[in-house]
């Protein structure tokens, strides 16, 4: 499919602002055999004083900004056409439960997409006993990586309850995971979890989904979302699998990936620190919009 991907984020401060400085990770990626980015705009209002655009260390793509001078207000503009073609994850290559520790001796690249990355604990996500005994009850009797992964993304769904005023962005995975409640950020941090205690490497995906309204209802601009999913390798033959455990499906077309990470501080959208007091407020809408499928399909 291509897309026509649109963000808008607003932020309106009480109080003028002394300075700031921003980094921002809005802007899908191209990864060969999957998606490719044919144009991509990111734009800023007010224009910052400085601003640098580089790629970190997983790949993904980062500006980095910074304003000296008061501002009440500011606004990230993001346009990009994307041209998709991930099928759902086959799990018919990947390694079975016992072979896994074997493949993952036998991996010596420590690159970007290395497993090793993604098999301890990370800065927002820790190992945690009972999210652990809830991986192994979930996946029980499941004899590969991916049969294991598919079944706590339907586990999750199933003992899960979609709620955003549930958690916050600061909340843990074991406060999520005993709420049985969250948004896609706590699914997939719970999943990531459970997957590492279980010695399958695990890691944490933002993008940006497609959501398709109800029948006989028109699409609301700007209702599409930010999303996060999971990403499993599976063995050096299957590879990293996507997982979305928020609709119990593996990630496919209407996934539109920003960045990839160990967890959501490796690919937050943005983060950054400024002077100022009082509240803020933040907005933010997401078109998404297909136009056709690319040529040749």
């Amino acid at each position: 499919m291509i897309y026509d991907v649109r963000l808008l984020q607003s932020y309106r401060y009480e109080s003028p602002v002394a300075g700031g400085r921003h980094v921002i990770r809005v802007a899908p990626l191209t990864r060969p055999g999957e998606q490719r980015v044919v144009a991509v705009s990111l734009s800023f209002d007010p224009e910052p004083a400085e601003r640098s655009d580089t790629t970190d260390f997983f790949g993904n793509q980062v500006s980095a900004i910074t304003y000296r001078n008061a501002h009440d207000a500011l606004d990230i503009r993001m346009s990009a056409r994307v041209t998709v073609d991930r099928s759902p994850s086959d799990g018919s290559l990947s390694a079975t439960l016992a072979e896994l520790p074997r493949e993952l001796e036998r991996c010596l690249s420590l690159a970007a997409d290395s497993p090793h990355h993604f098999l301890a604990a990370s800065p927002l996500v820790a190992l945690d006993a009972e999210i652990a005994a809830y991986a192994a009850a979930v996946t029980h009797g499941q004899s590969t990586a991916a049969g294991a992964a598919m079944a706590f993304c339907l586990g999750i769904h199933r003992d899960f309850s979609y709620d955003p005023k549930a958690t916050d962005v600061r909340t843990p995975p074991r406060q999520a995971f005993r709420l049985r409640r969250g948004v896609c950020q706590d699914f997939s941090h719970v999943m990531i979890s459970g997957l590492r205690s279980l010695g399958i490497p695990a890691g944490y995906v933002s993008g940006y989904l497609r959501t398709i309204p109800p029948p006989g209802r028109e699409r609301l601009e700007g209702a599409d979302a930010m999303h996060a999913w999971v990403k499993v390798w599976c063995g050096a033959e299957a590879g990293w699998l996507e997982f979305d455990p928020t609709n119990a499906i593996a990630a496919g077309s209407d996934h539109i990936a920003v960045g990839y990470g160990r967890d959501y501080s490796d690919v937050a959208p943005i983060i950054g620190v400024l002077r100022t007091i009082g509240s803020q407020e933040a907005e933010q809408s997401v078109d998404v919009i297909p136009l056709a499928d690319p040529p040749g399909q």
